[in-house]
Protein backbone atom coordinates (compact mmCIF):
# COMPACT_ATOMS: atom_id res chain seq x y z
CA UNK A 1 0.00 0.00 0.00
CA UNK A 2 1.36 3.38 -1.00
CA UNK A 3 1.90 5.84 1.87
CA UNK A 4 0.43 9.36 1.59
CA UNK A 5 2.73 12.15 0.44
CA UNK A 6 4.89 13.62 3.19
CA UNK A 7 3.41 17.12 2.91
CA UNK A 8 -0.12 15.75 3.37
CA UNK A 9 0.98 13.79 6.43
CA UNK A 10 2.40 16.89 8.12
CA UNK A 11 -0.59 18.99 7.09
CA UNK A 12 -3.00 16.49 8.62
CA UNK A 13 -1.05 16.26 11.89
CA UNK A 14 -0.65 20.03 12.03
CA UNK A 15 -4.42 20.47 11.86
CA UNK A 16 -4.87 17.80 14.52
CA UNK A 17 -2.31 19.49 16.75
CA UNK A 18 -4.05 22.86 16.39
CA UNK A 19 -7.36 21.26 17.27
CA UNK A 20 -5.90 19.65 20.41
CA UNK A 21 -4.28 22.92 21.45
CA UNK A 22 -7.62 24.68 20.96
CA UNK A 23 -9.43 22.14 23.13
CA UNK A 24 -6.77 22.27 25.84
CA UNK A 25 -6.88 26.05 25.73
CA UNK A 26 -10.62 26.08 26.37
CA UNK A 27 -10.23 23.71 29.32
CA UNK A 28 -7.43 25.82 30.74
CA UNK A 29 -9.40 29.04 30.43
CA UNK A 30 -12.44 27.51 32.10
CA UNK A 31 -10.70 25.43 34.74
CA UNK A 32 -12.00 27.69 37.51
CA UNK A 33 -15.62 27.00 36.56
CA UNK A 34 -15.20 23.26 36.08
CA UNK A 35 -16.06 23.51 32.39
CA UNK A 36 -13.75 20.59 31.64
CA UNK A 37 -15.94 18.35 33.79
CA UNK A 38 -19.01 19.22 31.69
CA UNK A 39 -19.92 17.97 28.21
CA UNK A 40 -19.24 20.55 25.53
CA UNK A 41 -22.25 22.56 24.43
CA UNK A 42 -23.04 22.06 20.76
CA UNK A 43 -25.22 24.15 18.44
CA UNK A 44 -27.54 21.17 18.05
CA UNK A 45 -28.11 20.89 21.81
CA UNK A 46 -29.17 24.53 21.97
CA UNK A 47 -31.48 24.02 19.00
CA UNK A 48 -33.11 21.02 20.71
CA UNK A 49 -33.81 23.10 23.82
CA UNK A 50 -35.22 25.97 21.76
CA UNK A 51 -37.47 23.73 19.69
CA UNK A 52 -38.71 22.05 22.86
CA UNK A 53 -39.51 25.22 24.83
CA UNK A 54 -40.73 27.61 22.14
CA UNK A 55 -44.14 25.89 21.61
CA UNK A 56 -45.04 26.31 25.32
CA UNK A 57 -47.92 28.75 25.84
CA UNK A 58 -46.82 31.13 28.57
CA UNK A 59 -47.57 34.72 29.54
CA UNK A 60 -43.91 35.63 29.86
CA UNK A 61 -41.18 34.65 27.43
CA UNK A 62 -38.01 32.63 26.92
CA UNK A 63 -34.74 34.23 25.90
CA UNK A 64 -32.13 32.20 24.05
CA UNK A 65 -29.74 35.06 23.28
CA UNK A 66 -27.86 37.53 25.46
CA UNK A 67 -28.17 35.25 28.48
CA UNK A 68 -24.57 35.30 29.72
CA UNK A 69 -25.69 37.19 32.85
CA UNK A 70 -27.44 34.00 34.03
CA UNK A 71 -24.02 32.34 34.21
CA UNK A 72 -22.72 34.91 36.68
CA UNK A 73 -23.36 35.50 40.35
CA UNK A 74 -21.99 37.54 43.25
CA UNK A 75 -19.35 34.92 43.99
CA UNK A 76 -18.02 35.52 40.46
CA UNK A 77 -16.11 32.24 40.47
CA UNK A 78 -18.36 29.79 38.58
CA UNK A 79 -19.85 30.51 35.17
CA UNK A 80 -22.16 27.82 33.76
CA UNK A 81 -24.11 29.12 30.77
CA UNK A 82 -27.72 27.95 30.43
CA UNK A 83 -29.51 27.25 27.15
CA UNK A 84 -32.44 29.51 27.98
CA UNK A 85 -33.71 32.05 30.50
CA UNK A 86 -37.40 32.17 31.39
CA UNK A 87 -38.88 35.55 32.28
CA UNK A 88 -42.18 34.55 33.89
CA UNK A 89 -45.18 36.81 34.32
CA UNK A 90 -47.32 34.20 36.05
CA UNK A 91 -46.71 31.19 38.29
CA UNK A 92 -48.21 29.05 35.52
CA UNK A 93 -45.22 29.97 33.34
CA UNK A 94 -42.93 28.31 35.86
CA UNK A 95 -45.14 25.28 36.48
CA UNK A 96 -45.70 24.72 32.74
CA UNK A 97 -41.98 24.82 32.05
CA UNK A 98 -41.05 22.45 34.87
CA UNK A 99 -43.92 20.08 34.06
CA UNK A 100 -42.91 20.02 30.39
CA UNK A 101 -39.36 19.00 31.32
CA UNK A 102 -40.65 16.48 33.86
CA UNK A 103 -42.98 14.92 31.26
CA UNK A 104 -39.99 14.51 28.93
CA UNK A 105 -38.69 12.10 31.56
CA UNK A 106 -35.25 10.60 31.12
CA UNK A 107 -35.08 11.47 27.42
CA UNK A 108 -33.45 14.77 28.38
CA UNK A 109 -30.96 15.95 30.95
CA UNK A 110 -32.43 19.48 31.14
CA UNK A 111 -32.35 21.08 34.58
CA UNK A 112 -33.98 24.20 36.03
CA UNK A 113 -32.57 26.79 38.43
CA UNK A 114 -34.45 29.67 40.03
CA UNK A 115 -32.35 32.84 40.03
CA UNK A 116 -33.21 35.73 42.32
CA UNK A 117 -30.95 38.78 42.51
CA UNK A 118 -27.90 36.74 41.53
CA UNK A 119 -26.27 36.85 44.95
CA UNK A 120 -25.24 33.18 45.10
CA UNK A 121 -21.60 32.45 45.83
CA UNK A 122 -20.76 29.13 44.18
CA UNK A 123 -22.99 28.91 41.09
CA UNK A 124 -25.95 27.59 43.09
CA UNK A 125 -28.49 29.45 40.90
CA UNK A 126 -26.93 28.34 37.60
CA UNK A 127 -28.02 25.50 35.31
CA UNK A 128 -25.47 24.35 32.77
CA UNK A 129 -27.23 24.06 29.37
CA UNK A 130 -30.52 24.12 31.27
CA UNK A 131 -33.17 26.71 32.02
CA UNK A 132 -32.65 29.57 34.46
CA UNK A 133 -35.83 31.26 35.74
CA UNK A 134 -35.47 34.99 36.38
CA UNK A 135 -37.61 35.21 39.53
CA UNK A 136 -37.50 39.00 39.69
CA UNK A 137 -39.73 39.02 36.58
CA UNK A 138 -42.48 37.35 38.61
CA UNK A 139 -44.66 40.05 40.16
CA UNK A 140 -47.70 37.91 40.92
CA UNK A 141 -49.24 38.31 43.36
CA UNK A 142 -48.86 42.02 43.88
CA UNK A 143 -47.85 42.84 47.44
CA UNK A 144 -50.93 42.40 49.64
CA UNK A 145 -50.99 43.40 53.32
CA UNK A 146 -53.18 42.14 56.14
CA UNK A 147 -53.22 44.49 59.12
CA UNK A 148 -55.16 42.50 61.73
CA UNK A 149 -53.99 41.13 65.07
CA UNK A 150 -51.40 38.98 63.29
CA UNK A 151 -50.29 41.23 60.43
CA UNK A 152 -48.63 39.72 57.37
CA UNK A 153 -47.83 40.42 53.74
CA UNK A 154 -48.30 38.14 50.75
CA UNK A 155 -45.49 38.67 48.25
CA UNK A 156 -44.02 37.16 45.14
CA UNK A 157 -40.88 35.17 45.88
CA UNK A 158 -39.06 37.32 43.33
CA UNK A 159 -39.68 40.47 45.38
CA UNK A 160 -36.70 42.14 47.04
CA UNK A 161 -36.71 42.55 50.82
CA UNK A 162 -35.86 46.23 50.46
CA UNK A 163 -39.11 46.77 48.53
CA UNK A 164 -41.09 44.94 51.20
CA UNK A 165 -39.52 47.18 53.83
CA UNK A 166 -40.50 50.39 52.04
CA UNK A 167 -44.07 49.25 51.36
CA UNK A 168 -44.71 47.85 54.83
CA UNK A 169 -43.42 51.04 56.50
CA UNK A 170 -46.21 52.97 54.76
CA UNK A 171 -48.56 51.02 57.04
CA UNK A 172 -46.34 51.34 60.11
CA UNK A 173 -45.30 47.68 59.84
CA UNK A 174 -42.10 45.74 59.22
CA UNK A 175 -40.90 42.13 58.86
CA UNK A 176 -39.35 40.83 62.08
CA UNK A 177 -36.13 39.24 60.89
CA UNK A 178 -33.66 40.34 58.26
CA UNK A 179 -30.42 39.59 56.49
CA UNK A 180 -27.64 42.18 56.61
CA UNK A 181 -28.17 42.91 52.91
CA UNK A 182 -31.73 43.66 51.79
CA UNK A 183 -31.32 43.59 48.01
CA UNK A 184 -32.06 39.87 47.92
CA UNK A 185 -35.22 38.04 46.89
CA UNK A 186 -37.63 36.45 49.31
CA UNK A 187 -37.32 33.04 47.68
CA UNK A 188 -33.54 33.20 47.78
CA UNK A 189 -33.18 33.87 51.50
CA UNK A 190 -35.97 31.47 52.51
CA UNK A 191 -34.22 28.70 50.56
CA UNK A 192 -31.23 29.15 52.87
CA UNK A 193 -32.35 30.59 56.23
CA UNK A 194 -31.91 34.36 56.35
CA UNK A 195 -29.76 35.11 59.41
CA UNK A 196 -28.84 38.48 60.87
CA UNK A 197 -28.50 40.27 64.19
CA UNK A 198 -32.22 39.90 64.96
CA UNK A 199 -32.10 36.07 64.80
CA UNK A 200 -31.42 35.71 68.54
CA UNK A 201 -34.75 37.39 69.18
CA UNK A 202 -37.03 36.30 66.32
CA UNK A 203 -35.16 33.42 64.76
CA UNK A 204 -34.03 33.50 61.11
CA UNK A 205 -36.34 34.57 58.29
CA UNK A 206 -37.54 30.99 57.78
CA UNK A 207 -39.03 31.26 61.28
CA UNK A 208 -41.29 34.10 60.26
CA UNK A 209 -43.25 32.61 57.37
CA UNK A 210 -46.90 31.60 57.66
CA UNK A 211 -47.44 30.09 54.22
CA UNK A 212 -45.70 29.31 50.93
CA UNK A 213 -46.69 28.58 47.37
CA UNK A 214 -44.29 26.15 45.71
CA UNK A 215 -43.79 24.67 42.23
CA UNK A 216 -42.39 21.17 42.73
CA UNK A 217 -40.03 19.31 40.42
CA UNK A 218 -43.10 17.69 38.87
CA UNK A 219 -44.57 21.05 37.91
CA UNK A 220 -47.29 20.91 40.57
CA UNK A 221 -48.34 24.16 42.26
CA UNK A 222 -48.82 23.47 45.98
CA UNK A 223 -49.77 25.80 48.82
CA UNK A 224 -48.19 24.70 52.08
CA UNK A 225 -47.95 25.76 55.73
CA UNK A 226 -47.51 24.22 59.17
CA UNK A 227 -51.11 22.95 58.93
CA UNK A 228 -51.30 22.04 55.23
CA UNK A 229 -48.71 20.02 53.28
CA UNK A 230 -46.38 20.51 56.23
CA UNK A 231 -43.70 18.12 54.95
CA UNK A 232 -43.15 20.25 51.85
CA UNK A 233 -43.38 23.48 53.88
CA UNK A 234 -40.64 22.47 56.31
CA UNK A 235 -38.57 20.89 53.55
CA UNK A 236 -38.54 23.98 51.33
CA UNK A 237 -37.53 26.29 54.19
CA UNK A 238 -33.75 26.10 54.14
CA UNK A 239 -34.04 23.41 51.46
CA UNK A 240 -31.60 24.98 48.97
CA UNK A 241 -34.25 24.88 46.26
CA UNK A 242 -34.12 21.09 46.06
CA UNK A 243 -37.82 20.29 46.51
CA UNK A 244 -39.56 23.15 44.80
CA UNK A 245 -39.37 26.72 43.55
CA UNK A 246 -40.92 29.15 46.03
CA UNK A 247 -43.26 31.44 44.10
CA UNK A 248 -45.16 33.18 46.91
CA UNK A 249 -44.63 33.71 50.63
CA UNK A 250 -46.73 35.00 53.51
CA UNK A 251 -44.36 36.94 55.77
CA UNK A 252 -45.08 37.82 59.41
CA UNK A 253 -45.04 41.53 60.31
CA UNK A 254 -44.92 43.63 63.47
CA UNK A 255 -45.19 47.37 64.33
CA UNK A 256 -42.24 49.29 62.92
CA UNK A 257 -39.99 51.68 64.83
CA UNK A 258 -38.81 54.92 63.25
CA UNK A 259 -35.37 55.38 64.78
CA UNK A 260 -32.33 53.32 65.78
CA UNK A 261 -29.57 53.87 68.30
CA UNK A 262 -26.58 52.22 66.63
CA UNK A 263 -23.59 51.41 68.87
CA UNK A 264 -20.16 49.84 68.52
CA UNK A 265 -17.67 49.00 71.27
CA UNK A 266 -14.29 47.26 71.16
CA UNK A 267 -12.65 44.40 73.06
CA UNK A 268 -9.09 43.11 73.10
CA UNK A 269 -9.96 39.83 74.85
CA UNK A 270 -12.10 37.26 73.04
CA UNK A 271 -13.50 35.61 76.19
CA UNK A 272 -14.77 38.94 77.51
CA UNK A 273 -16.24 39.77 74.11
CA UNK A 274 -18.06 36.45 73.66
CA UNK A 275 -19.33 36.42 77.25
CA UNK A 276 -20.91 39.84 76.71
CA UNK A 277 -22.47 38.73 73.42
CA UNK A 278 -23.94 35.61 75.02
CA UNK A 279 -25.26 37.62 77.95
CA UNK A 280 -27.07 39.97 75.57
CA UNK A 281 -28.77 37.27 73.49
CA UNK A 282 -30.01 35.49 76.62
CA UNK A 283 -31.33 38.57 78.45
CA UNK A 284 -35.05 39.31 78.44
CA UNK A 285 -34.40 43.03 78.21
CA UNK A 286 -31.71 43.47 75.59
CA UNK A 287 -30.91 45.24 72.37
CA UNK A 288 -32.92 44.51 69.22
CA UNK A 289 -29.88 43.61 67.17
CA UNK A 290 -26.62 41.96 68.27
CA UNK A 291 -23.71 41.24 65.94
CA UNK A 292 -19.95 41.64 66.00
CA UNK A 293 -16.83 41.40 63.91
CA UNK A 294 -13.14 40.67 64.13
CA UNK A 295 -10.51 43.29 63.29
CA UNK A 296 -7.01 42.01 62.49
CA UNK A 297 -4.15 44.54 62.28
CA UNK A 298 -6.53 47.21 61.01
CA UNK A 299 -4.96 50.65 61.38
CA UNK A 300 -6.88 53.92 61.21
CA UNK A 301 -10.01 52.16 62.42
CA UNK A 302 -11.28 54.97 64.62
CA UNK A 303 -10.89 57.47 61.82
CA UNK A 304 -12.82 55.21 59.44
CA UNK A 305 -15.83 55.22 61.74
CA UNK A 306 -15.66 58.90 62.63
CA UNK A 307 -17.93 60.02 59.76
CA UNK A 308 -20.78 57.75 60.89
CA UNK A 309 -20.31 57.39 64.65
CA UNK A 310 -19.63 59.79 67.47
CA UNK A 311 -17.11 58.91 70.17
CA UNK A 312 -18.34 59.25 73.73
CA UNK A 313 -14.91 60.50 74.85
CA UNK A 314 -12.79 61.72 71.88
CA UNK A 315 -9.87 62.77 74.07
CA UNK A 316 -9.63 59.36 75.70
CA UNK A 317 -10.05 57.62 72.35
CA UNK A 318 -6.97 59.34 70.91
CA UNK A 319 -4.81 57.37 73.34
CA UNK A 320 -6.17 54.08 72.01
CA UNK A 321 -4.11 52.30 69.33
CA UNK A 322 -5.26 49.37 67.22
CA UNK A 323 -1.85 48.81 65.59
CA UNK A 324 -0.82 45.16 65.44
CA UNK A 325 -3.75 43.89 67.51
CA UNK A 326 -6.62 41.48 67.05
CA UNK A 327 -9.70 43.35 68.26
CA UNK A 328 -13.33 42.34 68.55
CA UNK A 329 -16.16 44.76 67.89
CA UNK A 330 -19.57 44.32 69.47
CA UNK A 331 -22.24 45.96 67.31
CA UNK A 332 -25.70 46.49 68.82
CA UNK A 333 -28.81 48.49 68.03
CA UNK A 334 -31.90 49.61 69.91
CA UNK A 335 -35.09 50.45 68.02
CA UNK A 336 -37.36 53.25 69.24
CA UNK A 337 -39.76 56.04 68.31
CA UNK A 338 -38.93 59.73 68.87
CA UNK A 339 -41.30 60.07 71.83
CA UNK A 340 -39.42 57.23 73.57
CA UNK A 341 -35.97 58.84 73.29
CA UNK A 342 -35.43 59.55 76.99
CA UNK A 343 -36.47 56.08 78.14
CA UNK A 344 -34.44 54.46 75.36
CA UNK A 345 -31.30 56.39 76.33
CA UNK A 346 -31.70 55.37 79.96
CA UNK A 347 -32.24 51.74 78.98
CA UNK A 348 -29.10 51.77 76.83
CA UNK A 349 -27.03 53.18 79.69
CA UNK A 350 -28.17 50.30 81.89
CA UNK A 351 -27.45 47.68 79.22
CA UNK A 352 -23.98 49.06 78.49
CA UNK A 353 -23.12 49.25 82.20
CA UNK A 354 -23.29 45.44 82.33
CA UNK A 355 -20.70 45.04 79.56
CA UNK A 356 -16.91 44.95 79.84
CA UNK A 357 -15.70 46.70 76.69
CA UNK A 358 -12.73 49.05 76.41
CA UNK A 359 -14.09 52.25 77.90
CA UNK A 360 -12.51 54.62 75.38
CA UNK A 361 -14.05 52.85 72.37
CA UNK A 362 -17.76 53.60 72.64
CA UNK A 363 -19.11 54.72 69.26
CA UNK A 364 -22.70 55.93 68.97
CA UNK A 365 -24.99 57.01 66.15
CA UNK A 366 -28.68 57.72 65.70
CA UNK A 367 -30.18 56.88 62.30
CA UNK A 368 -33.55 56.08 60.77
CA UNK A 369 -34.80 52.50 60.78
CA UNK A 370 -34.38 52.30 57.00
CA UNK A 371 -30.84 53.72 57.10
CA UNK A 372 -29.81 51.10 59.62
CA UNK A 373 -31.33 48.11 57.84
CA UNK A 374 -30.04 49.19 54.43
CA UNK A 375 -26.56 50.09 55.69
CA UNK A 376 -24.72 47.52 53.55
CA UNK A 377 -26.18 48.97 50.36
CA UNK A 378 -24.39 52.24 51.10
CA UNK A 379 -21.10 50.35 51.15
CA UNK A 380 -22.09 48.56 47.95
CA UNK A 381 -22.59 51.84 46.10
CA UNK A 382 -19.15 53.07 47.19
CA UNK A 383 -17.50 49.84 46.06
CA UNK A 384 -19.31 49.92 42.73
CA UNK A 385 -17.98 53.42 42.10
CA UNK A 386 -14.45 52.09 42.63
CA UNK A 387 -15.05 48.98 40.52
CA UNK A 388 -14.57 46.74 43.57
CA UNK A 389 -18.04 45.16 43.80
CA UNK A 390 -18.06 42.84 40.77
CA UNK A 391 -14.99 40.89 41.82
CA UNK A 392 -14.60 37.29 43.05
CA UNK A 393 -16.01 36.75 46.53
CA UNK A 394 -14.60 33.52 47.99
CA UNK A 395 -16.75 33.75 51.11
CA UNK A 396 -16.86 31.17 53.88
CA UNK A 397 -19.79 31.06 56.33
CA UNK A 398 -19.65 28.75 59.34
CA UNK A 399 -21.83 27.84 62.31
CA UNK A 400 -19.66 26.97 65.32
CA UNK A 401 -21.05 25.44 68.55
CA UNK A 402 -20.55 27.52 71.68
CA UNK A 403 -18.41 24.89 73.42
CA UNK A 404 -15.73 25.13 70.70
CA UNK A 405 -15.82 28.85 69.92
CA UNK A 406 -12.86 29.79 72.16
CA UNK A 407 -10.62 27.12 70.66
CA UNK A 408 -11.74 28.14 67.18
CA UNK A 409 -10.97 31.82 67.86
CA UNK A 410 -7.58 30.98 69.34
CA UNK A 411 -6.45 28.93 66.36
CA UNK A 412 -8.10 30.84 63.50
CA UNK A 413 -7.88 34.49 64.56
CA UNK A 414 -4.55 34.04 66.30
CA UNK A 415 -2.72 31.73 63.88
CA UNK A 416 -4.35 30.94 60.53
CA UNK A 417 -5.39 34.55 59.95
CA UNK A 418 -2.35 36.50 60.99
CA UNK A 419 -2.59 39.42 58.61
CA UNK A 420 -5.19 42.02 57.65
CA UNK A 421 -8.31 40.40 56.25
CA UNK A 422 -9.60 41.37 52.79
CA UNK A 423 -13.17 41.88 53.92
CA UNK A 424 -15.28 41.85 57.08
CA UNK A 425 -15.21 38.91 59.48
CA UNK A 426 -18.58 38.74 61.20
CA UNK A 427 -19.04 36.82 64.45
CA UNK A 428 -22.09 36.65 66.68
CA UNK A 429 -24.09 34.06 68.64
CA UNK A 430 -27.67 32.97 68.04
CA UNK A 431 -29.95 31.02 70.32
CA UNK A 432 -31.26 27.95 68.47
CA UNK A 433 -34.14 27.54 70.91
CA UNK A 434 -35.80 30.37 68.96
CA UNK A 435 -35.70 28.37 65.71
CA UNK A 436 -38.56 26.20 64.51
CA UNK A 437 -37.81 22.50 64.18
CA UNK A 438 -38.19 20.30 61.13
CA UNK A 439 -36.82 22.61 58.42
CA UNK A 440 -34.03 21.54 56.09
CA UNK A 441 -31.62 24.00 57.70
CA UNK A 442 -28.64 22.18 59.26
CA UNK A 443 -27.08 23.51 62.47
CA UNK A 444 -24.66 22.29 65.16
CA UNK A 445 -26.17 20.26 67.99
CA UNK A 446 -25.84 22.85 70.77
CA UNK A 447 -28.46 25.45 71.70
CA UNK A 448 -26.09 28.39 71.23
CA UNK A 449 -23.97 28.62 68.11
CA UNK A 450 -21.88 31.33 66.51
CA UNK A 451 -22.25 32.51 62.94
CA UNK A 452 -18.79 33.35 61.60
CA UNK A 453 -18.65 34.85 58.12
CA UNK A 454 -15.37 35.44 56.30
CA UNK A 455 -16.55 37.92 53.67
CA UNK A 456 -13.44 38.32 51.54
CA UNK A 457 -13.11 40.09 48.21
CA UNK A 458 -10.38 39.04 45.81
CA UNK A 459 -8.58 41.26 43.35
CA UNK A 460 -8.84 39.74 39.86
CA UNK A 461 -5.55 38.45 38.41
CA UNK A 462 -3.72 39.08 41.69
CA UNK A 463 -1.32 36.37 42.85
CA UNK A 464 -0.66 38.01 46.21
CA UNK A 465 -2.44 37.90 49.56
CA UNK A 466 -5.44 39.71 48.07
CA UNK A 467 -5.75 37.13 45.28
CA UNK A 468 -8.41 34.47 45.03
CA UNK A 469 -6.09 31.48 45.39
CA UNK A 470 -4.51 32.85 48.57
CA UNK A 471 -7.94 33.49 50.14
CA UNK A 472 -9.24 30.06 49.09
CA UNK A 473 -6.18 28.43 50.66
CA UNK A 474 -6.91 30.27 53.92
CA UNK A 475 -10.51 29.05 53.78
CA UNK A 476 -9.27 25.50 53.21
CA UNK A 477 -6.96 25.73 56.21
CA UNK A 478 -9.89 26.85 58.37
CA UNK A 479 -12.05 23.96 57.16
CA UNK A 480 -9.24 21.45 57.65
CA UNK A 481 -8.70 22.71 61.18
CA UNK A 482 -12.42 22.34 61.97
CA UNK A 483 -12.39 18.77 60.69
CA UNK A 484 -9.22 17.66 62.48
CA UNK A 485 -10.21 19.35 65.75
CA UNK A 486 -13.77 17.90 65.61
CA UNK A 487 -15.26 21.36 66.07
CA UNK A 488 -18.74 20.16 65.10
CA UNK A 489 -19.02 22.95 62.53
CA UNK A 490 -21.73 23.25 59.91
CA UNK A 491 -21.47 25.43 56.83
CA UNK A 492 -24.07 28.11 56.26
CA UNK A 493 -24.72 28.74 52.54
CA UNK A 494 -22.96 25.37 52.10
CA UNK A 495 -20.97 24.29 49.07
CA UNK A 496 -19.79 20.74 48.42
CA UNK A 497 -18.91 18.91 45.22
CA UNK A 498 -19.74 15.29 46.11
CA UNK A 499 -22.83 13.65 47.50
CA UNK A 500 -20.72 11.98 50.19
CA UNK A 501 -19.75 15.41 51.52
CA UNK A 502 -23.40 16.46 51.45
CA UNK A 503 -24.35 13.36 53.44
CA UNK A 504 -21.80 14.31 56.08
CA UNK A 505 -23.16 17.86 56.09
CA UNK A 506 -26.75 16.75 56.66
CA UNK A 507 -25.84 13.92 59.03
CA UNK A 508 -28.98 12.40 60.59
CA UNK A 509 -31.13 14.70 58.42
CA UNK A 510 -29.87 13.18 55.16
CA UNK A 511 -32.47 10.41 55.06
CA UNK A 512 -35.31 12.92 55.34
CA UNK A 513 -33.65 15.24 52.83
CA UNK A 514 -33.21 12.43 50.27
CA UNK A 515 -36.78 11.20 50.81
CA UNK A 516 -38.16 14.67 50.18
CA UNK A 517 -36.09 14.92 47.01
CA UNK A 518 -37.46 11.65 45.64
CA UNK A 519 -40.99 12.75 46.58
CA UNK A 520 -41.07 16.29 45.21
CA UNK A 521 -38.34 16.26 42.54
CA UNK A 522 -37.79 12.60 41.62
CA UNK A 523 -35.88 13.35 38.39
CA UNK A 524 -33.57 15.85 40.14
CA UNK A 525 -34.54 18.65 37.75
CA UNK A 526 -34.31 21.52 40.25
CA UNK A 527 -31.34 23.49 41.60
CA UNK A 528 -28.49 21.55 39.94
CA UNK A 529 -25.95 24.18 40.96
CA UNK A 530 -25.69 22.75 44.47
CA UNK A 531 -24.41 19.45 43.02
CA UNK A 532 -26.30 17.36 45.58
CA UNK A 533 -28.26 15.03 43.29
CA UNK A 534 -27.54 13.92 39.71
CA UNK A 535 -30.20 14.51 37.07
CA UNK A 536 -31.99 11.30 36.15
CA UNK A 537 -31.50 10.85 32.39
CA UNK A 538 -31.54 8.14 29.77
CA UNK A 539 -27.75 8.30 29.45
CA UNK A 540 -27.31 7.35 33.10
CA UNK A 541 -29.65 4.37 32.76
CA UNK A 542 -27.88 2.83 29.74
Amino acid sequence: MKSPPTHLFFKHNSMLLRFLIFILGICSINRSNLCCNQPFATPSSFLVVQSSLKPLKIEGYFSFKNIDHAAKDFGNRYHFRPSAVLYPKAVSDISSTVKHIFDMGTTTDLTVAARGHGHSLEGQAQAYQGVVISMESLRVPAMHFHTGDLPFVDVSAGQLWINILHESLKLGLTPKSWTDYLHLTVGGTLSNAGISGQAFKHGPQINNVYQLEVVTGKGEVITCSEEKNADLFYGVLGGLGQFGIITRARIALQPAPKKVKWIRVLYSDFSTFSNDQEQLIQSKDSFDYVEGFVIINRTGMLNNWRSTFNLKDPLLARKFSSEGKVLYCLEVAKYFNPEETTNTDQNIVVLLSKLNYIESTLFQSEVSYVEFLDRVHVSEMKLQEKGLWDVPHPWLNLLIPKSKIHYFAQEVFGKILNDTSHGPILIYPVNKSKWIKGTSMVTPQEDIMYLIAFLSSAIPSSTGKDGQEHILNKNKKILNFCEKAHIGMKQYLPHYTTQEDWKVHFGPQWETFARRKSTYDPLAILAPGHRIFKRASLLQQQ
